[in-house]
């Protein structure tokens, strides 16, 4: 598996409607072969902060996932939302993968 975190800090002012359209790219994410996990999460002392929580089956399946119509909706209808550019960072599975767990299909 291969888990990307993307960091976002939103203007106050656009906090549901970021909201509003990221739930609607998680929906249709998790439809996506290649996603194992899409979640989407708020910090609690400063509601203005939030990470993507992505879990791909490989490292190519991102670039795919920006390729989707649902993607570049989402990033055309958040870009005006952020109050900095988002950043991700990558990381690699090493529990359960190490352990037998089998993905869920």
């Amino acid at each position: 598996m291969f888990i990307v975190h993307v960091l976002v800090r939103v203007k106050p002012e656009s906090i549901e409607s970021f909201k509003a359209a990221t739930r609607e790219n998680a929906r249709n994410s998790i439809q996506e072969p290649g996603i194992v996990r899409f979640d989407v999460i708020q910090q609690q002392d400063d509601p203005s902060r939030f990470i993507l929580v992505e879990i791909y089956r490989t490292p190519d399946d991102p670039a795919c996932h920006k390729e989707t119509a649902h993607y570049a909706v989402w990033r055309d209808a958040v870009a005006e939302m952020m109050a900095e550019p988002r950043t991700s960072v990558k990381y690699d599975n090493v529990f359960p993968a190490d352990s037998g767990w089998e993905l869920p299909a």
